[in-house]
């Protein structure tokens, strides 16, 4: 599998370039990344979306991926899309100073890094915790979160 999907038509509700990363909004562990990825892009290059939003039930459709089972991070570029660990390296490399430094993790094979995040994936609610509804975003997230269109 290459480390990008491409589908035949830009992704809706992005502007072009805009990366959008996809979590569970119910997930603890995805909600502490979402906030991380919050706090360590100082230039506001990342947009979030919860997979249970509209606008991240419109990704998910768009990218062919399932829409009621949610067991992977996606990040979505363009005509673009991510999942499991090459989602994460794509994050991390948009991210300031030693972030893009994990991207050494790479030396491991993919089959083995998607097995290890799929290990955690699947029982990210049983390690982490689950929340019983989406957290909304704080009056100063907001505008990190994708809403409706362009």
């Amino acid at each position: 599998m290459p480390a990008s999907l491409i589908r035949p038509t830009p992704a809706p509700l992005l502007a072009t370039g805009e990366t959008v990363v996809l979590f569970d909004g119910v997930c603890k562990l995805c909600n502490g990344w979402a906030k991380c990825l919050i706090r360590h892009d100082r230039h506001h290059r990342i947009r979030l979306a919860s997979v249970q939003s509209p606008e991240g039930q419109a990704l998910l459709a768009w990218a062919g991926l399932p829409v009621d089972a949610f067991d992977t991070m996606a990040v979505i570029r363009d005509r673009h899309y991510w999942v499991r660990s090459e989602a994460f390296f794509e994050v991390v490399a948009l991210l300031p100073a030693a972030w893009p430094m994990l991207r050494l993790l790479r030396v491991f094979p993919r089959w083995f890094r998607d097995w290890a995040y799929d290990r955690i994936a699947l029982n990210r609610y049983r390690l982490f915790g689950k929340y019983d509804v989406c957290l909304l975003p704080t009056p100063d997230h907001q505008r990190r979160f994708l809403k409706g269109g362009v």
